[in-house]
């Protein structure tokens, strides 16, 4: 590396020592084959240590091809067999045409920020013993440990989510806003296990890249920070996620992991104001979006709460032991299998989510519409308003679909509520908690979505109580 102004080379002594203060910025090395789950196993037999789990929105389960991999609807983040973690060490400041020869070094990580045609700085990252670090992003390189791709969720769906899979580029869409490196988190390796997020993760040169119009700056110590491109926003609960749910307030965390308010809009060159009493310390049931998916971080402590799949398994035995029927067709009907997403069995329960009745499935009580024919005639499975044959309410009627999903479960409470319009079933307390989540959307909008499907939610709470009718015999 050069100095700016100087011909000699740059010794590492000369340069500016980070500061301690700036330790909060860790970052770490790009992730190999040892960064998979099932290698996080220690010698004679031990229990590895979870760090927590991180769960996609949007997917019930798992995502629409299947879970392969990388690419996953929930990773689980556990201790490696050997600290791969990095901290901040030296900063240089450099000729911007100079840069690509200071970043040649391809053991050592290192941010460059570059502040004009003529200057750049380059902050030089050294191993941290203390920490692991996990990468995640839309690109399928072996540093990034969580491939993620955009979720789809629209107002008119119903099934158990989709991620929109690109075709033979591995899975990387042209039109994707979710950053090949998006974020990194990194985990302290001793007890309690803190862990941290990070905007921008390390590209396989282990090097992150803020170009001239990236948004950057001097922090009042002198030292380097900045955002990425269209951000990573993070939102921790303002109480305890398992108990007393309740939304907090969306911040932006910057590359160095200090917390901003958000942009004007989500790439908006100037930066929000500083928020100095919140960290970047990921809490149970925190939410991190990376503009085109969000993800639920829940910790180990915090995943003891959630209904695992057995019991899920058999709250939806329950469910059918207890024979509800159609209250107009008298046929018993039951929930399909946990496996079994987006077919619609002949017995599976409808509702009509503005009243709550369900229902077997029946092709009439469509309302007259400019242009359609009588209410008795055929329509799409999902279109036009449905008029409730117990009650005479208008709305939509849908087919319910139990939540399989553990992890964004608040508790392991009965099913005896559904997210409106999609008509996906789960505890009220979940129901409840959820609807209450503004979600990101676009560029500065936000609305609340059932976290199964991405589907924003409607009417007046965004879910309702179910209403069954027991056996007649």
């Amino acid at each position: 590396m050069v100095l700016k102004g100087s011909s000699e080379a740059l010794c590492p002594p000369p340069s500016l020592e980070l500061r301690p203060s700036c330790n909060k910025s860790q970052s770490s090395p790009p992730l190999d084959s040892s960064s998979q789950p099932h290698n996080g196993v220690f010698p004679e037999d031990k229990e590895p240590v979870k760090y927590g789990e991180l769960i996609i929105l949007g997917h019930n389960g798992s995502l629409a091809n299947g879970d392969k991999g990388r690419r996953r609807s929930r990773l689980a983040l556990f201790k490696r067999p050997k600290a791969n973690g990095v901290k901040p060490d030296v900063i240089h400041n450099v000729s911007t045409p100079l840069v690509s020869k200071a970043l040649s070094n391809k053991s050592q990580h290192s941010i460059s920020y570059t502040l004009s045609r003529s200057h750049s700085v380059i902050v030089d990252y050294t191993h941290d013993i203390n920490t692991d670090m996990f990468q995640i992003g839309r690109s399928t390189e072996s540093m990034i440990d969580f491939v993620v791709t955009d979720t789809a969720g629209s107002i008119n769906g119903h099934g158990g989510g989709a991620a929109v899979e690109g075709g033979g580029g591995g899975g990387q869409s042209a039109q994707s806003t979710i950053s090949r490196y998006a974020c990194r988190i990194m985990c302290e390796r001793s007890a309690p296990y803190t862990a941290r997020i990070y905007a921008a993760g390390f590209d396989s040169s282990k090097n992150i890249f803020l170009g001239e119009r990236a948004a950057k700056w001097r922090t009042s110590d002198g030292l380097m920070d900045g955002l990425t491109t269209n951000g990573v926003l993070v939102m921790h609960p303002a109480g305890e996620f398992v108990s007393e749910a309740a939304p907090g307030v969306w911040r932006e965390i910057s590359v160095c992991g200090n917390i901003f308010a958000l942009r004007e809009t989500r790439s908006a060159q100037q930066r929000g104001k500083l928020v100095e009493n919140e960290s970047n310390t990921l809490q149970d049931g925190s939410l991190i979006d990376l503009c085109g998916a969000t993800l639920l971080w829940r910790t180990s402590a915090g995943l003891r709460h959630i209904p695992t799949l057995k019991q899920l398994e058999s709250l939806r035995q329950e469910l059918n032991a207890a024979r509800p029927q159609c209250p107009v067709g008298f046929n018993t009907l039951a929930f399909p299998s946990l496996a079994q997403r987006e077919i619609v069995d002949k017995k599976q329960p409808w509702v009509y989510v503005n009243c709550g009745h369900v229902h077997g499935y029946h092709n009439w009580g469509y309302r007259k519409e400019k242009g359609h024919s009588s209410s008795g005639g055929t329509a799409p499975v999902g279109t036009g308003e449905r008029e409730c044959p117990m009650c005479r309410r208008v709305g939509p009627y849908v087919p319910l679909w139990l939540g399989c999903e553990g992890g964004l479960y608040l508790d392991a409470g009965p099913p005896t509520h559904a997210f409106c319009p999609c008509g996906h079933v789960c505890s009220e307390k979940t129901v409840v908690g959820w609807s209450q989540i503004p979600l990101p959307h676009g560029t500065h909008a936000f609305h609340a979505a059932c976290p199964f499907c991405g589907t924003w939610l409607t009417g007046e709470q965004g879910h309702v109580k179910l209403i069954f009718q027991g056996p007649v015999d």
